[in-house]
């Protein structure tokens, strides 16, 4: 519940404008999720989560730039994404592997014992097979864009 309420949240501030808890109350509550205003904080750290400003100057919640790099970088690099029991295998373009891993480190996504990367490949291990699958699909998505 708690890993698909943080994917929902994470929905909620790509498609609008959320400058306040209570619009993401009220928006995660519209997809039928009802979370307190001290759950959703701790979504917001555990997210690491940043209020920046908007095209129009606007405070906004958003993705840490480490984040959005790491997206843009899955995107053009990593080819497949696969796992098995706690370890998560993503394969890259030729060469492109340890930038890759670079920008997962520096996210710092929660699950996470380590990361190591050859040229084409980099593997990661996780704490448990919940994660890995977690992690697994949210690579995946960030592949597809």
């Amino acid at each position: 519940m708690k890993n698909n309420r943080r994917d929902v949240i994470l929905e909620i501030i790509n498609e609008n404008s959320v400058a306040t808890q209570e619009q993401l109350i009220e928006l995660l509550g519209k997809r039928g999720i009802n979370a307190a205003q001290a759950t959703l904080s701790r979504d917001i750290q555990q997210l690491s989560l940043v209020k920046q400003r908007d095209e129009n100057g606007e405070y906004r919640y958003a993705l840490p730039p480490a984040a959005a790099a790491e997206k843009g970088i899955f995107s053009e690099c990593v080819i497949d994404v696969d796992y098995a029991m706690n370890m998560i295998v993503l394969k890259c373009r030729a060469g492109m592997a340890q930038g890759t891993c670079a920008a997962i480190d520096a996210v710092k996504h929660e699950g996470i014992v380590g990361t190591i990367a050859g040229d084409d490949t980099i593997f990661i291990l996780v704490r448990s097979e919940s994660d890995a699958k977690r992690l697994a699909k949210k690579f995946r998505s960030d592949i597809l864009g």
